[in-house]
């Protein structure tokens, strides 16, 4: 009798859409740095050549076509479907990795089975003593749910002298680079779909610890990320989804005691976005912070039913304070400015 092939202990998958150029760049370091982890692209209906390019010059790289482009959170649960191992690696397309990058995060997640997921620290690909946007060293939110990192608090962005270097629990871990045990990727029901894309994965982290499980940062291995290959940072579509999202994200996840409080603050300092934005010409902008309040009120009820399946709604590792105050009124820029006392145990 054949012997059956072994569930290989990493996977690591890479969403495309219309990525050749990042494909064609740093795709090779990916390939020539994994270790034994099994390399795959997820393609989203793209209408370049990406596919075509990718299976001419990398037939050794298995792609997984999606009937459509979902976004993010569709994008790789439809493709993780499809995938048997151990650990997931999410991996973005416009992503270089250094030789043994998977070996700290796997050690760390081998080390305590109560840890579901991890991620490296996030450097800037064109300024790589500087950390990035999207992850930086480590990820947590405030009592308003307004997301930041180690390294990178609004856009803030500290440079790397190793004062991150440690492995240590964070609240989430960015999309952008994410080991996650795929087991509990399904027990959990992976991304929300709902999501389209950002903040998914802080949906996700929120989720596994309301699961019981711990999200970590692992100091020892480091990344470099591009950052905004598919939506600029300036664009409205990205501001929409991201007061959207948010919303949502609080909604699902928040015990009930804080909801009112939070979402009638939110409300509030959501409008107040959206008048600056006006003041400062940007029409599109104001245009989807309304949109984006007014998508989530349609949208609440299957919003509802996803958070009445929870069984438990966990606060620990959030920032009991506001970052909004802390940065603009008392000059907190770095991550080392906060005080430690206020993130709750």
């Amino acid at each position: 009798m054949a012997e059956s092939n072994p569930i290989p202990d990493i996977a690591v998958v890479i969403l495309n859409w219309n990525g050749q150029k990042f494909l064609e760049k740093f795709l090779p370091s990916v390939l020539a740095h994994s270790d034994d982890a099994e390399v795959i692209v997820a393609d989203n209906a793209s209408a370049d050549h990406s596919v075509e390019w990718l299976a001419h010059n990398h037939p050794e790289v298995r792609i997984i076509r999606n009937g459509s482009n979902g976004g993010f959170a569709k994008g790789y649960n439809d493709a993780l479907r499809q995938v048997e191992a151990k650990y997931y690696v999410l991996l973005n397309s416009d992503i270089e990795v250094p030789q043994g990058w998977l070996r700290p995060m796997k050690a760390l997640m081998d080390a305590s089975p109560q840890v579901a997921a991890c991620q490296p620290r996030i450097l800037h690909y064109d300024e790589p003593d500087r950390f990035e946007y999207a992850g930086a060293a480590g990820g947590f939110i405030d009592r308003y749910g307004y997301p930041f990192c180690r390294g990178r608090i609004f856009q803030d962005l500290e440079k790397d002298t190793g004062q991150y270097s440690d492995d240590t629990e964070v609240f989430w871990a960015t999309g952008a680079c994410l080991m996650v045990r795929a087991a509990c990727y399904h027990a959990v029901g992976g991304l929300d779909d709902d999501f389209f894309a950002h903040m998914e994965e802080i949906d996700l982290c929120w989720r596994l610890k309301n699961a019981g499980h711990k999200i970590m940062a692992c100091g020892k291995s480091h990344i470099l990320h591009v950052g905004g290959g598919t939506l600029p940072k300036q664009s409205s579509k990205k501001t929409y989804l991201n007061f959207r999202n948010n919303f949502i994200l609080l909604y699902k996840n928040l015990p009930a005691r804080r909801l009112l409080p939070v979402f009638l603050l939110r409300i509030l300092l959501d409008w107040v976005a959206a008048l600056k934005f006006l003041s400062e010409g940007g029409t599109g902008d104001f245009r989807a912070v309304i949109r984006a309040h007014w998508h989530f009120m349609l949208s609440v009820r299957r919003h509802h039913r996803k958070r009445m399946a929870q069984p438990t709604h966990i606060l620990t590792g959030i920032y009991n304070r506001s970052i909004v105050a802390d940065y603009y009124l008392r000059k907190k820029k770095k991550f080392s400015d906060l005080p430690q006392e206020n993130f709750s145990k």
